[in-house]
């Protein structure tokens, strides 16, 4: 048995607690030898010896910041260690393994390696095989993939006979650093070429002459992935390329992905929208663990296998269970929030409404909602989908139409950019959590289990609202949206920057607010998946983005999206184990067979 013991930077706060973790060391107090001790030279935080650690836990239950994980792992996984951030730091477990000519998808928590990963097999990284007392050279790293698929890739590495183009997660960074318009951005990257091309594939000619730090999320994405793409590279790293981008966008990139993929390249996408991994991937790595200590990269398995096997929670070829319960999504899809047996009203109403903002125009067509329902929000970017929700929490005033509730409604509002000043300076996360409701914050109530824990949020409870990441600000302003006791919940784009099973559980949760408090919740949203996972009906967008929006009347899940998809060109069909929605390859088959019937979204 090996161990492994992680304290948190962000989370220990050695001048609060006094090293209360080390007082209580059964092996300090017996004087058996030193499992923890302060370590005042260089971080002024306790460390702990691993090899003298009996893994009692104490030290865990005392720290008041969580900030002290142990684990045990089986000893004959320390072959496969291939790099550890420092002492008490996260430690990976195995790659993994690019192949000419295919794409392969990377799944797996936040937290668990997936960037570590794409850094080392970028030649960014330099893997450490989990030594720390010295530099471990080229030559051990190629011995230690001896037999294996990496281990000429080591090689290539090693001989700087791999050159390797990344696109960043954090696209936000990138007006930071570079200035100039998109056009001559895009030349100064192409080395094949074809930047110009690939640019006008992704629609970014209509802006070619727009300077960089003007540009949307979506643009800035699309210039990311066309600037990557026109690399003269050997591999090829996508992280997080759907962010930011409506349903077209995400198919469009993909098959210019696919397409360029056939160049006999290395491809390797890390990617949270299952239906965008499912289509673009021809097989995947699951990556699991525990976030923030340690990850396991699984063994390759074929796209849809490994994706239910991630669903079912369990990986058969390394017979590990990585989650307690599995996610069905046919079951899930096909409920009803609402209780039939339960007296349904109406909730709140619009009439015919005209919104303009600048040269931008949006109709929205009179709809309603009824108690203890969800209503999904979606359609291409630039529509209008903010500008409907700013309406709904008023906001913003229409030149004609009102919006009719039948009684007062308290809202609570999840906005679509996050930044640092939305908090107010100087609160902690734990103070943001208790002024949306005391109960977010109380262990073991059903917020803090479902919404609270399940986000890591309780990790963070110390530390100030403004000084976290981006992802980490998403989590904590949904998490405080919902935990507000309101009548009328409006998420905008809640799934950008979490993880699947972060935003499934936020999907989860939504259900459950709406169902046990009977209120009402509107979410835009450009994952497929969770629209269909928590939607009861549907407002699909139409018209020409950045000048004219048109919004449906609220529509059955199943006639919405079919409306949605056949704008699109784009067929799904749910898949026969798991009841996930899987889109069709272009051309292929049933993708030609649901076209014949117009049958564009199968249930």
């Amino acid at each position: 048995m090996t161990r492994i013991a992680v304290i948190d930077d962000d989370s220990c706060k050695p001048k609060k607690c006094n090293y209360e973790c080390i007082s209580v060391c059964p092996i300090n107090k017996s004087k058996k030898g030193v499992a923890i001790e302060a370590d005042t030279s260089s971080r002024g935080k306790p460390v702990i010896y691993e090899d003298v650690c009996i893994g009692c836990g104490l030290c865990i239950k005392v720290c008041p910041f969580e900030a002290i994980s142990i684990v045990n792992l089986p000893e004959e996984l320390e072959e496969e260690s291939v790099h550890r951030y420092g002492v008490n730091g996260f430690k990976l477990y195995g790659l993994p393994i690019p192949k000419a000519g295919q794409v392969v998808g990377i799944l797996g928590k936040n937290g668990t390696g997936k960037t570590t990963a794409i850094k080392i097999l970028a030649g960014e990284l330099k893997p450490n095989l989990g030594i720390l007392d010295k530099e471990v050279s080229y030559d051990e790293i190629i011995r230690r993939f001896r037999g294996s698929e990496l281990q000429t890739y080591f090689q290539k590495i090693a001989n700087k006979k791999i050159r390797a183009a990344h696109k960043i997660q954090y696209i936000d960074l990138v007006p930071r650093h570079i200035k100039g318009d998109v056009k001559t951005l895009l030349q100064k990257a192409d080395e094949r070429g074809v930047a110009l091309e690939l640019g006008k594939q992704l629609g970014l000619d209509k802006i070619f002459d727009r300077d960089v730090r003007n540009l949307s999320g979506g643009e800035l994405q699309k210039l990311l992935i066309a600037a990557t793409l026109s690399k003269d590279a050997d591999i090829y790293i996508f992280d997080e390329p759907s962010s930011y981008l409506d349903v077209k966008e995400r198919i469009n990139i993909s098959k210019l992905i696919m397409n360029e993929a056939k160049r006999n390249k290395y491809f390797m996408i890390v990617e949270h929208d299952l239906a965008v991994l499912d289509y673009l991937s021809d097989y995947i790595h699951i990556i699991y663990g525990d976030p923030g200590v340690y990850g396991i990269v699984s063994k390759p398995y074929g796209v849809r296998v490994g994706i239910n096997n991630y669903l079912d929670g369990y990986l058969p070829s390394e017979n590990m269970r990585i989650r307690k319960d599995p996610i069905q999504f046919r079951k899930l899809a096909s409920e009803s929030i609402t209780n039939t047996n339960s007296k349904t009203y109406k909730y709140l109403e619009w009439d015919n409404v005209n919104i303009v903002r600048g040269s931008f125009k949006l109709d929205v067509e009179a709809g309603y909602v009824t108690n203890g329902e969800v209503v999904g929000v979606v359609g291409p970017n630039a529509i209008g989908k903010t500008t409907f929700i700013k309406f709904l929490a008023g906001e913003l005033k229409p030149e004609n139409g009102n919006i009719i509730a039948y009684r007062e409604l308290k809202i609570s509002y999840k906005p679509q950019y996050i930044g640092p000043e939305m908090f107010p300076e100087g609160l902690r996360v734990e103070d943001v959590l208790k002024l949306a409701n005391p109960e977010a914050i109380i262990p073991n109530s059903w917020l803090y289990l479902e919404l609270i824990q399940k986000l890591n949020l309780n990790r963070m409870f110390d530390r100030e609202a403004r000084s976290l990441s981006g992802g980490e600000m998403q989590k904590l302003a949904i998490a405080a949206t919902l935990s507000s006791n309101a009548d009328l919940y409006l998420l905008d784009e809640p799934s950008a920057h979490l993880d699947v099973e972060e935003r499934l559980a936020i999907g989860k949760i939504i259900r459950r607010l709406t169902e046990i408090r009977k209120v009402t919740a509107f979410v835009a949203e450009h994952d497929i998946i969770i629209l269909d996972f928590i939607s009861d009906r549907i407002i699909v967008f139409n018209g020409e983005p950045g000048m004219h929006g048109h919004a449906n009347t609220p529509k059955e899940t199943k006639k919405a999206m079919n409306e949605l998809l056949s704008e699109l060109k784009i067929t799904i069909r749910r898949d026969a184990e798991s009841g996930r929605p899987r889109i069709n390859k272009e051309g292929s088959y049933l993708d030609r067979l649901q076209k014949t019937k117009e049958e564009y979204y199968a249930t």
